[in-house]
């Protein structure tokens, strides 16, 4: 009786709320993770009758540990890339855990990254560039942006599956590393789809598959890295939105509710579409599965090739 009575006032005090404005916390300018806020910000003001206030911080470390330490109450929220759950392999330390300190409320999209090479590469295809990575080891390179972010773990996981010895070399932004693609001073990368097309169309580098499980509306014609040679192969960048751990279950599934709702109009989905992302929109449990298993997954592959974030 004293479970369902509980119950029932948590259910009232979801009626109620929200009360006052709500905060989401977010990444610096520019990024996917503030695009996301941003957007779903302005589409929940008008559904909640309250403003929701989009607080930009550097650094999803900082977000999170201060995401962790706010009250449960449903007034703040987080959005911050799949770095988040993977950061812990990369760190001897985090002040979060990623599964105890958060409750998924919903995975708001995706954004494959792009197997590029420099035309002068002698491989039309991916089988193709995997037999010359085999013929010549240690040979070919491989660009990204900062170490142990999605166009890393791209390679990393490519390396693994395909059992080649490809060299990363690290940039301070994927601009600079894109450039150098280009340039044909590195071989290969792994960059979105907004880097990657505009340099493709124009001839400056050859597109051999994307990351995603899936063939991408973002990428069309060009197929996945896992009907192209390594079956099971899948790397994006996701996009997540979370509250602090205990946050009320009714809370939660409203949040989901109120955001999966923006994320489904089409006007946002096209928006994030510029920003090479597709809508996922998932459930809290979705999210959670999501999460769990890719830690798994591409722990291992972080763990493996020893990547340490900068």
């Amino acid at each position: 009786m004293l479970a369902v009575a509980l119950t029932g006032i948590a259910d009232a005090g979801a009626q109620s709320w929200p009360t006052k404005p709500l905060r989401m916390l977010t990444a610096e300018l520019g990024g996917g993770s503030d695009l996301s806020a941003r957007l779903i910000a302005q589409g929940m003001s008008g559904g909640l009758g309250q403003q929701v206030i989009v607080d930009n911080r550097v650094g999803g470390v900082i977000i999170a540990d201060i995401a962790a330490k706010s009250a449960p109450d449903g007034y703040t929220l987080f959005t911050y890339s799949s770095t988040l759950w993977l950061i812990p392999f990369m760190r001897k330390e985090t002040p979060y855990d990623p599964v105890k300190d958060f409750a998924p409320v919903t995975l708001v999209g995706s954004s494959p990254m792009i197997l590029v090479t420099h035309p002068s590469v002698p491989a039309n295809s991916m089988k193709e560039l995997i037999a010359l990575a085999k013929a010549k080891p240690g040979e070919l390179n491989f660009a990204s942006g900062p170490s142990g972010a999605i166009p890393h773990l791209a390679g990393e996981l490519f390396k693994s599956m395909a059992g080649v010895n490809i060299v990363h070399i690290g940039y301070k932004g994927v601009g600079l590393a894109v450039t150098d693609v280009i340039g044909g001073r590195i071989q290969m990368m792994f960059p979105n789809a907004s880097a990657a097309l505009p340099q493709v169309k124009a001839g400056r580098l050859r597109a051999h598959a994307v990351s995603s499980a899936k063939p991408s509306a973002l990428a069309p014609g060009i197929p996945t890295v896992a009907e192209s040679g390594l079956p099971g192969y899948e790397c994006v960048a996701m996009y997540a939105v979370f509250v602090p751990a205990k946050t009320p279950a009714a809370l939660v599934e409203r949040l989901n509710r109120e955001i999966v709702k923006v994320l489904n109009t089409p006007d946002t989905r096209e928006k994030f579409l510029s920003a090479s992302t597709e809508i996922v929109a998932s459930s809290p449990q979705g999210l959670a599965d999501t999460m769990k298993s890719e830690m798994v997954r591409m722990g291992r592959v972080i763990k493996a090739a020893n990547i340490r974030a900068e």
